[in-house]
């Protein structure tokens, strides 16, 4: 079947009872409420774009932007980022007092290395920046088919859309605005939409165009179109809207079901025509995202408190030199008759000393400033450069599916991805790939389906691992027997021995291995009448439309949700294809009675109790081609078995056990059943039923779930499904690895509270047994007493949870808090949601479900600020962009549809599996460079600059700088930079490999173990010496620290020494050391005496000592992780001792509760506890002789 109209001919509202089974009102049926006063002063002129270009309208455009800076505000914004280290700030002052006679530098030395830092800074800032702008204004050239005026429609770039364009949108393309729906290629007006992009849904939804505009569905009939449309100003509620349409004379309402939203998408829809209401930012998604922010990372806020303390001692040095100035000025001055005092800018006047010590304080605070590192910032903008650099090059975080490499969208936060406490997730195309297979069932009390899932296995392999572990010599025989007993019993508990070894083509959608149901065996089952009842539910009961493939003849189906596809991917593999939808019913192509040869068979519809939330079920009810009426019916288990007859529960305990198996498995679960019906029955019922349909009011919905209900009771239970929601390759496995890693994890998702628990068990961050903590609200409840009534029981169910935990006694246990976004509203008012934070904090894992865009910003917003502790977003689609703009660290999905998460974020990977590798490898990498680059870049700075202050004491305070002006500009650009560069890029405490085998050394960047005041202090009062010795003794230092080196640190290192050597050189032969007593300052002077070299040696040796010590120290006595592991691989005992690696892999996993471990953990103390009956029976079997006859 194809797109459009050939497949459209019969009308879709006959398949919807609830909200969408009604049409609009028009000004008839229902006065519309006015719309007017402030928030609804919209105005629309349809098909007239250009009055919305002058005033009073002057609309925004349709053009988006997520940059920082512009072209205008890039000079002054960068400037102010810059300028907002206090360290710039420190050197622009003195950039400006080089031009005053106090200054003992030449104003050159001075303003060069400001202006090249500042420089080589917004360079990078306005790079990063640009490429923002590349990617918005892909979105912006997309293209759109806009009406010309006269019946015609042309391609333009979205950026030209304007207010009130009528546009035409075609299957699977994007919403270029948002519009009031006018038609579609559906006679009835419908369409199907997928909101992915705003709310995390992957079913479609169902929107109605306007019953006045349904029939405009031709490109001329638009040529004489217009109408006003007033409504609601832009605002961020994706849910609601208020607005009417005047056309014709007469005036319309217009609800949420007729608005099309940015970025959605059109599916199983030929076309639509739409009038473009919203523009640009005015949009509802844009309306739910936040400018830019400026992220700093917590390292570099602390560098800004380390400047604070070095000024301060820089302001006491600068004190003390000025003191000793005046008093030298005062008592020695007038007896050095050779220094011509006062000189004629009194600077040193002894009659004026007072004045002449503030004119040496001035002179102090430039000449000292060297104890602050102006070269820091660059050097360190060129690490994280490179830094990024290998992150977007790394090869195992390329994702080759789709050729896109991991991408860091800004360097600045390098560092924080080692510093992650909590992750906050999207679900949708973040967690899942939004596919289910189908792979265990349970038909009339029989469990099919062999296939053992990823738990099952794991637990298996564990415990016949953990028990080849425990065998020994000399064990008696009878438990040598009864350990295989178990083993066998372990493999059959799990089915291992059931995995087929041939490896047939996957199906999308089918992933179930039982030959008894397959090729017509179950013909042969001795329940083959419920097999059948089971196939024809799953072929018959839902909503589906299916779409041929014209060159393998092969049916694929847009279902609502997932399940409903792999439920019809399943019934056509076990022979029940369903292959046509009409008006009136079904059809579907059965292999039965003969498998070789299909019967095509009509199921009409006559009604369709769809599934909602509440309901948690859906049933059809068919007539079959006996004239039988049937009703079919699928559900969530509790819901369809609290409505069997009595004489319908006849398989109820075995398959109650089958679905608990299943969810321990970690698979979404259904139940199916069926009824009978009579003419005369089903006829009253449905004159009641029709009746509630048609009937409006409030208690319309109430009305029609309460006919609903009335069918939907004595049922008669068939069996039980069981799915997988496909998740993206990796996630499990990721999430085990972060959650042993340490690091706290929270799902938000859009979707509704079954499917997000669904996700959170297949996943591993629900188990079974883990204790749910549910908080919700009556969700009936309205008015003023019933909101103060909800929050008062919603704090109530949060005090409750929290006892629940602080109670609880086993350390085992474990605690999930599951929370709607209606609960959440009031959760996160500001008297509310330092309580709930307490509450979540102490579960293992949060999953916030029905959430917009503007409360997972919030939640994420509450989670930074009340923790105190770094947060990372992670997420694909729109409707993250807020909650990625939050946190800490932003990073986008960029493999998946969309790319406003991308556009938004600071770090963008292809699949969730990338982020293991992200943070516990790079992440932990750029935080220990950069923390140990900074240490040492205070050491080195405080060391020469120390040396300054040192011969200021000896030369009389007299402001006269110990080294040439060259000699301290070159010290930090050329003579002591790259090595310290190359620490920051190449340094690697372990490697890659090392870092995912021991996921607990990520823990010393949220603990902070090489960035604490303690070890800052320790590096600033390392010793010093004069400039040879400096430069010897740093460059030592900095070898000490490495714990990995590359040919590239050795040159750099060498290269660094011997430059100076070759410097002095140089310089000796210019004429310029005439003028500053260096001439062959080296070759003459230096070179020839002993001391110099033996003071070198001696001096290096002496500075060094100290921290040789403390790590010496360290080492013997009280090694970090990384100590030990590098210890064990440095002597190969990874290598040659197996058993000394792998419990030291053990030991370097945090404790947790959640993640594929531990859940295998539950599943082996599970599987124990149930085989320790049978255990206990061999062992007495063995060790009790048979009684012998008397």
């Amino acid at each position: 079947m194809t797109g459009g109209r050939i497949r459209a001919k019969f009308r879709r509202s006959s398949l919807y009872t609830f909200a969408t089974c009604h049409r609009p009102r028009t000004s008839e049926e229902d006065k519309t409420p006015p719309v007017e006063g402030p928030g609804y002063s919209r105005v629309v002129q349809c098909n007239q774009p250009h009055l919305h270009e002058l005033k009073p309208y002057k609309y925004c455009t349709n053009h988006i932007s997520t940059t920082k800076y512009n072209f205008l505000t890039f000079l002054p914004k960068a400037i102010f980022e810059q300028f907002r280290r206090v360290a710039n700030l420190y050197f622009l002052l003195a950039a400006a007092l080089s031009l005053t006679p106090v200054t003992p530098f030449s104003p050159l030395s001075v303003i060069a290395p400001l202006v090249f830092v500042v420089g080589l800074s917004m360079a990078k800032e306005a790079m990063e920046d640009w490429r923002r702008f590349m990617q918005d204004m892909k979105v912006n050239l997309r293209k759109a088919s806009l009406h010309k005026q006269d019946g015609t429609f042309g391609l333009k770039p979205w950026m030209k859309i304007r207010v009130g364009d009528v546009v035409k949108v075609e299957k699977d393309q994007f919403f270029p605005a948002d519009l009031l729906f006018l038609s579609s290629s559906y006679e009835d007006g419908i369409c199907y939409v997928e909101t992915m992009n705003l709310d995390g849904e992957t079913n479609l939804k169902v929107k109605r165009a306007l019953e006045i505009t349904q029939d405009i569905d031709d490109d001329s009939t638009f040529k004489d179109f217009s109408g006003t449309i007033k409504c609601e100003d832009p605002n961020p509620s994706l849910y609601t809207f208020v607005g009417k349409m005047e056309y014709d004379h007469k005036v319309y309402p217009i609800d949420p079901n007729q608005i099309l939203l940015r970025d959605s998408k059109l599916r199983n829809t030929a076309y639509v025509y739409g009038v473009v209401i919203f523009t640009g930012h005015d949009s509802k998604v844009m309306q739910n995202s936040t400018k830019s922010p400026s992220k700093r990372s917590t390292i570099e806020k602390q560098m800004d408190k380390i400047i604070y303390i070095l000024f301060s001692l820089l302001v006491g040095i600068s004190l003390v030199s000025s003191i000793g100035f005046t008093l030298k000025t005062k008592f020695d001055l007038p007896n050095w008759w050779y220094l011509q005092v006062p000189d004629r800018d009194h600077l040193y006047d002894p009659d004026h000393p007072l004045q002449s010590g503030f004119y040496h304080l001035v002179t102090a605070l430039m000449l000292y400033g060297y104890l602050i590192p102006i070269s820091l910032y660059v050097s360190i903008e060129v690490v994280k450069v490179l830094q990024a650099l290998f992150i977007n090059k790394d090869i195992q975080m390329y994702d080759e599916e789709t050729g896109t490499p991991a991408q860091a969208r800004t360097s600045n936060l390098n560092e924080e991805l080692g510093q992650v406490d909590t992750i906050l997730s999207d679900k949708t195309g973040t967690l899942t790939c939004n596919q289910m297979d189908f792979i265990k069932c349970s038909i009339a009390g029989t469990a099919y389906g062999t296939r053992p899932s990823d738990v099952e296995l794991a637990a298996a392999e564990q415990m016949v691992m953990d028990m080849d572990g425990q065998s020994q010599n000399g064990v008696p025989q009878s438990v040598e027997k009864s350990r295989e007993f178990v083993k066998s019993e372990i493999q059959l508990e799990t089915v291992v021995t059931a995995k087929d070894d041939i490896h047939k083509p996957p199906i999308k959608g089918f992933s179930f291995e039982d030959n008894r149901l397959m090729t017509g065996n179950w013909f042969n089952e001795p329940t083959a009448d419920n097999i059948l009842l089971f196939f024809r539910i799953l072929s018959v009961c839902h909503t589906a439309i299916p779409e041929q493939n014209e060159e393998t003849g092969m049916f694929t189906y847009e279902a609502e949700s997932p399940d409903e596809g792999a439920f019809l991917v399943a019934a056509r593999e076990f022979g029940f294809e369903f292959c046509k939808r009409t008006q009136s019913g079904v059809h579907v192509r059965e292999r039965y009675p003969s498998y070789e040869e299909p019967v095509e068979r009509e199921y009409k519809v006559l009604n369709l109790l769809d599934f909602t939330s509440k309901r948690k079920r859906m049933s059809v009810i068919v007539r079959d081609e006996t004239d039988q009426i049937l009703v079919l019916s699928k559900g969530a288990d509790s819901i369809i078995f609290d409505r069997l007859a009595n004489n319908g529960k006849r398989y109820l305990d075995i398959t109650t056990k089958h679905l608990n198996d299943y969810g321990e498995a970690g698979l979404r679960t259904l139940a199916l059943a069926y009824k009978k019906l009579d003419e005369a029955e089903y006829a009253a019922w449905n004159e009641e039923f029709t009746r509630a349909k048609t009937s409006f009011g409030r208690d319309r919905e109430a009305n029609l779930e309460r006919v609903s209900d009335m069918m939907e009771k004595d049922l008669i239970l068939v069996g039980a499904t069981a799915v997988e929601d496909k998740l993206q390759k990796g996630v499990p496995q990721c999430i085990d690895k972060l959650a042993q890693a340490g690091l706290k994890i929270w799902v938000l998702t859009g979707d509704k509270m079954e499917t997000a628990i669904n996700i959170g068990f297949s996943c591993s961050l629900l188990r079974q047994g883990m204790k749910q903590i549910c908080i919700t609200i009556n969700p009936d409840a309205s008015g003023r007493e019933s909101n103060q009534a909800a929050k008062k029981d919603i704090l109530k169910q949060i005090t409750d949870g929290t006892q629940m935990v602080k109670q609880e006694n086993d350390p085992h246990a474990a605690f999930a808090l599951v929370i709607d976004g209606k609960t959440l509203a009031y959760a996160l008012e500001d008297d509310m949601k330092y309580k709930f934070l307490n509450l979540a904090v102490e579960c293992a894992s949060v999953i916030c479900c029905r959430v917009s865009p503007k409360q997972k910003a919030l939640v994420t917003r509450l989670v930074k600020e009340g923790t105190g502790k770094i947060t990372l977003a992670i997420g694909d689609g729109a409707n993250d962009v807020g909650m990625i703009q939050a946190a800490d660290i932003g990073v986008g999905i960029s493999g998946c549809e969309g790319m406003q998460a991308v556009m938004a974020s600071d770090f963008a990977i292809a699949e969730f599996r990338f982020l293991e590798r992200l943070l516990v490898v790079h992440g932990h990498w750029c935080y220990k460079r950069i923390a140990q680059m900074i240490c040492y870049f205070f050491y080195k700075n405080i060391a020469f600059g120390l040396t300054i202050f040192y011969f200021e004491a000896f030369a009389g305070f007299s402001g006269q700088p110990v080294y040439d002006d060259w000699y301290m500009l070159l010290f930090n650009v050329v003579l002591t930079s790259l090595p310290v560069i190359s620490l920051g890029v190449f340094e690697q405490d372990v490697d890659s490999e090392v870092c995912l085998q021991f996921p607990a050394l990520y823990q010393q960047g949220p603990k902070n173990l090489f960035f604490d005041w303690l070890r800052i202090f320790g590096w600033m009062a390392n010793g010093t010496a004069m400039m040879t010795c400096v430069i010897w003794a740093v460059n030592v230092q900095i070898a000490l620290t490495m714990s990995h080196f590359t040919w590239i640190q050795h040159v750099l290192i060498v290269s660094s020494i011997a430059s100076w050597y070759l410097f002095l050189l140089f310089y000796g032969e210019l004429n310029h050391a005439l003028q500053v007593n260096a001439f062959r300052i080296l070759l003459e002077i230096l070179a020839p005496a002993p001391i110099y070299w033996s003071t070198t040696l001696l001096v290096t040796i002496v500075c060094n000592l100290p921290y040789f010590a403390h790590i010496s120290f360290q080492r013997s006595l009280n090694p970090l992780d990384h100590h030990i592991i590098q210890e064990i691989k440095y002597y190969k005992k990874d290598i040659e001792d197996g058993h000394m690696w792998s419990r030291e892999r053990s030991k370097a996993r945090q404790k947790t509760k959640i993640g594929f471990s531990a859940r295998v953990d539950a599943k082996i103390r599970q599987l124990k506890g149930r085989l320790h009956k049978k255990y206990s029976v061999v062992i007495s079997g063995h060790s009790s002789p048979a009684r012998q006859p008397t």
